[in-house]
């Protein structure tokens, strides 16, 4: 039997949690909260659960949910979309990701990403047929190079993915990003696939850039939003897409045959939760600077180097100062024999980069957090 992905294995997280549990070792690698989601929220599909909402959901997401989205949409960005043509719930963001992908880009079609780069978006672009270019960000910031982007840009060029906040590095792209990347692809055929599962997690006064901002990007923009992430429930698998009419119709072809509708207790529950307390995704950013700056404040005696993050729930640490050995084998040393679970860097990228990069989660109790520092002051 010939592969179509004969090169892809096991995915990084799903390794390193595996080998977390294996050895006893607290789980800062896979970015879950290991906190329960707003109690408000576990009530609400409780009550949906036993009002009989258990069928299925319209394909394209319930109405009042999405209905919820566009209200949403509006208070953070000022945008007003249509829930009927421009939003479909999806079974979390990577299936989101996925079916954007498999839908608009064709044999041959070129697709730019950003290394460091979720490790989804390559495998799914090579399904599609495509080519995937993958351009480095500057370190040590993981800003976008914009003279490699103008120099990859081609007729060819289909698509450009985009995630921000940014995952693994916590980096935020600016105004002045979104503005060059409107003059570069003006006169181009080129649509946006923008992951923006961490919408809510920026910090330090930043602002999230989102498509949905720029009214010339936001036409030519798929924009893929996670409700696990904002809500703490990454494993109830469930975000939303929203885009303009004529994307999202080509959106649904794919969707509706990947994942015909999303559990409707979720939905239901998620809407009720949208209207009675946005004051959860209003404040999300300050909830985790405050364990942003916990951490690092934990890790300032260790010999790892820390630039703080920007946005995400996750920490970028150097340990060029501990060790020179690859990231891979020194995360498996440190789960093995520490006790401390993180991901490598270099996983994200096309080409192994020389960097000493690991990813730390910080979405954790500060129990979790301060009892996993006390174990990386002693390495």
């Amino acid at each position: 039997m010939r592969s179509k992905l004969p090169d892809v294995g096991t995915t990084i997280f799903t390794v390193m949690s595996r080998m977390a549990s294996d050895h006893a070792a607290i789980n800062l690698s896979q970015g879950f909260p290991d906190f329960d989601a707003p109690a408000g929220l576990l009530d609400r599909v409780n009550h949906h659960m036993r009002a009989g909402h258990n069928q299925y959901a319209p394909m394209e997401g319930l109405p009042l949910l999405r209905e919820r989205i566009v209200t949403k949409t509006a208070d953070c960005y000022g945008r007003t979309l249509n829930a009927e043509s421009e939003i479909t719930i999806t079974s979390g963001a990577t299936e989101a990701l996925f079916s954007a992908i498999e839908a608009l880009v064709h044999t041959g079609d070129e697709v730019i990403i950003f290394d460091p780069a979720y490790d989804s978006y390559d495998p799914a672009i090579r399904l599609a047929g495509g080519l995937p270019v993958h351009l480095p960000l500057n370190t040590p910031s993981f800003s976008i190079d914009w003279n490699r982007v103008e120099t990859a840009l081609s007729s060819k060029t289909r698509m450009i993915i985009l995630n921000s906040p940014h995952n693994p590095t916590g980096a935020v792209i600016s105004q002045a990003d979104t503005n060059i990347l409107a003059e570069l692809i003006r006169n181009l055929d080129v649509v946006l696939l923008s992951d923006e599962v961490y919408e809510h997690m920026c910090f330090d006064t930043v602002r999230h850039e989102s498509m949905h901002l720029h009214e010339e990007l936001a036409q030519r923009s798929l924009v893929v939003s996670s409700f696990g992430k904002t809500y703490h429930t990454t494993g109830w698998k469930i975000g939303y897409c929203a885009g303009p009419a004529n994307l999202m119709a080509e959106f649904r072809r794919v969707h509706q045959f990947v994942q015909f509708c999303v559990a409707s207790p979720l939905q239901f529950a998620i809407a009720d939760f949208l209207d009675t307390d946005k004051s959860h995704y209003q404040n999300l950013s300050n909830f985790y600077a405050a364990k942003r700056d916990r951490f690092f404040d934990l890790l300032q005696p260790s010999r790892f180097k820390l630039r703080p993050s920007a946005g995400t729930y996750f920490q970028i640490a150097d340990y060029s100062d501990i060790s020179r050995e690859n990231d891979i084998e020194f995360t498996r040393w440190m789960t093995v024999e520490k006790g401390v679970a993180a991901i490598p860097i270099s996983v994200f990228y096309a080409e192994q980069p020389r960097q000493h990069l690991l990813r730390f989660c910080f979405a954790k109790n500060d129990a979790t957090l301060e009892q996993a520092a006390d174990i990386l002051c002693t390495i």
